[in-house]
């Protein structure tokens, strides 16, 4: 088994050396996924590829455009170009819940909209909610994959290139490729001092500084958050199975309010601080978007088997030998220097 890691620094510190949790049998190869050479080493004598190389911040990505476009595009472009000269057997990617925008909607009298959205000046206004044009409040639903994609942030067309080029590829050569939409991934070993990472690990690294947890809006738009143990177990059901060509959501079908989140890490985490909702919002965010997993069930035979308050108390006992630099308030500052927080 290889890994092929440039062991970005803001994901695993300045001086990065192999991850020690990394097992013995995984041979690593440091090299950037841009860089030809190294990802052809990496290829060698390789039957499966499992691709989740990306920058991976929404805020970040609406700055840092060339960056982002670079790593998540070309480089998946470079790593498919050496594929055709490295046929493999099955080839799986990482895609994002966040190419969906918001998720699925419904009125009042249960008309499906798949395009719903939010305007900057709605947002400025504290009007939180997603309503149609009208005004009328919509009812969120789980999301499917025929949903239309509706692309928010840099960092979500740069998923949704991500998961095309490896599926248009894949049914152009003959490269059995599929494509799983993770939902919120959290769980222990993830980058605690990256302000951009998922919001649990946020929450955390404030947490474990003796500082609240901070909630852009109001804290009740609705996420599914998915424990690690269960995206790799999707990933080992993706090269299993005799399916391809298709993009597969993968989460918990466990929905909860951002707001609830940070209370129950507060809980596992045994800490009195209280959530502080800050009233003000991100551009590029989402309301509400969680996954209908039939097709993960179906095509995969794909089920969640780690609840939410178990995913918790495992990232607890692993953050109990961790410490955490806290980098949310750089974070806000960046982001409303660009004019991307309001």
């Amino acid at each position: 088994m290889r890994a092929l890691d440039v062991l970005c620094p803001q994901v695993h510190g300045p001086d990065a050396k192999r991850p020690p949790y990394l097992n013995d049998d995984v041979e690593l190869v440091r090299g950037d996924i841009r860089d030809r050479a190294s990802v052809e080493r990496a290829l060698e004598r390789v039957s499966f590829v499992v691709h989740l190389t990306a920058l991976v911040g929404v805020g970040q990505s609406m700055y840092q455009i060339a960056d982002y476009t670079s790593v998540n595009n070309e480089g998946t472009a470079i790593l498919l170009e050496c594929l055709l000269k490295k046929p493999i057997k099955k080839l799986v990617v990482a895609s994002s819940m966040s190419i969906y925008g918001e998720g699925l909607y419904e009125t009042a009298n249960g008309k499906v909209v798949e395009r719903a959205s939010r305007s900057i000046e709605q947002l400025r206004r504290h009007e939180w909610e997603v309503c149609t044009r009208e005004g009328e409040s919509l009812r969120p639903l789980p999301t499917p994959e025929w949903k239309t994609p509706n692309l928010a942030s840099i960092y979500a067309l740069s998923k949704f290139d991500q998961e095309q080029l490896c599926l248009i590829t894949g049914r152009a050569y003959n490269i059995p490729a599929v494509a799983l939409r993770f939902f919120n991934v959290y769980g222990p070993h993830q980058a605690l001092s990256n302000p951009y990472t998922g919001v649990l690990a946020i929450f955390a690294s404030r947490l474990l500084n003796n500082q609240p947890p901070v909630i852009f809006e109001d804290g009740n738009q609705i996420r599914d958050f998915v424990s690690v143990y269960d995206i790799a177990r999707a990933c080992r059901l993706a090269i299993q199975k005799e399916v391809s060509g298709i993009a597969v959501n993968i989460g918990s079908a466990d929905p909860h309010t951002i707001k609830e989140i940070a209370e129950l890490a507060a809980d596992a985490l045994n800490t009195p601080l209280e959530p502080e909702i800050c009233g003000k919002f991100r551009v590029g965010d989402v309301r509400h978007c969680y996954p209908d997993l039939s097709l993960a069930r179906e095509a995969l035979g794909y089920a969640p088997r780690v609840t939410l308050r178990q995913g918790l108390l495992d990232l607890a006992a692993w953050l109990e030998r961790e410490t955490a630099p806290d980098h949310f308030r750089e974070m806000q500052v960046e982001l409303a220097g660009r004019g991307l927080l309001g």
